[in-house]
């Protein structure tokens, strides 16, 4: 089986529910992607750190019930995971408030065991991670981190970069360009959104959003659904079916079309395949409360029966 190493940050989730009262789950941008690899029959690993207390506790056990492996989750004395709260309005669209600066996985790339999570990342097919773990770590821990992934590439490991972008976690946007681009010059696969760039870059057209990235495999979804997959510089559109359910809430949508890509490809699907399959489970996911849907809405046959794994 095919595994992948999901490296990232799963924070307490607190959820809009009835009555103006919060309902408490937990999530986050990888962790999401990983939760729907697991489901979809990809052997997965999360990386990342935790602390001692009950929560962590309750989030180690959450994944591994999800079939997402823990072993390579760090456990840090006295610290405590970051947390989240999402409210939505009657469209679905959401806002974000983050409660996460002292959290423990912002520590990852500079603790003792670093050198050996880094080491490990060869040993995967995949490495899949989004410019919110980037900006978890400071200039130092980053280096750290592109360092081996430069190592794990050249071991012939696939490296998948989402293109997850939130202002709040940067310093300032030129920084976040500098760290994008060295994260795209890296990446075999970069799953891009005009949502995340056009921040960054202002009033840029679809295909001079896709000229700043310079890899062969690139997917950028737009604004409507739809998508365009560019591979060895050509450009090919994708019309996501509509979605039929009424869609009340947006999170984890490009977690979760990032979690059908990589699955499909991995599976021996074709880029194009990958992100119908993307934007297939991405419109169930819309159609219910929170990051991750109930196991038994989802979709069936979403990757091509075609498809062999490898």
């Amino acid at each position: 089986m095919s595994r992948v190493a999901s490296i990232g940050e799963c924070m307490v989730e607190l959820k809009q529910a009835d009555g103006g009262l919060f309902s408490r789950g937990y999530g986050g941008d990888t962790l999401n992607t990983a939760v729907y690899l697991a489901r979809l029959g990809v052997g997965v690993d999360y990386i990342t750190a935790l602390g001692d207390d009950a929560l962590s506790d309750e989030m180690i056990a959450g994944w591994a019930a999800e079939r997402v492996g823990t072993g390579r989750v760090l456990r840090l004395a006295g610290k405590l995971p970051g947390l989240y709260m999402i409210q939505t309005d009657d469209k679905g669209e959401r806002r974000f408030f983050h409660w996460r600066d002292s959290a423990a996985a912002r520590s990852l790339m500079d603790l003792p065991q670093t050198p050996e999570i880094l080491d490990v990342l060869s040993t995967y097919d995949v490495i899949y991670l989004s410019a919110i773990t980037l900006s978890l770590y400071g200039a130092a821990g980053r280096s750290r981190l592109f360092s081996a992934l430069n190592r794990a590439r050249e071991k012939g490991v696939r490296f998948a970069f989402d293109t997850n972008f939130r202002a709040r976690g940067w310093p300032d946007l030129d920084v976040a360009r500098t760290v994008f681009q060295e994260a795209f010059g890296l990446a075999d696969i970069v799953l891009a959104s005009t949502e995340d760039l056009l921040p960054l870059y202002p009033d840029m057209a679809n295909e001079a959003l896709l000229a700043r990235i310079p890899g062969t495999e690139v997917v950028l979804k737009l604004s409507e659904p739809a998508s365009i997959v560019r591979l060895e510089g050509v450009s090919y559109p994708i019309k996501a079916k509509p979605v039929e359910a009424p869609v009340v809430d947006t999170t984890a949508a490009g977690d979760s079309f990032a979690a059908a890509y990589v699955a499909a490809r991995l599976k021996g699907a074709d880029p194009i395949e990958a992100a119908r399959a993307g934007h297939r489970l991405a419109g169930v996911v819309v159609c219910h409360p929170g990051a991750i849907i109930p196991r038994a809405e989802m979709p069936s046959g979403l990757i091509p029966n075609h498809a062999n794994s490898r």
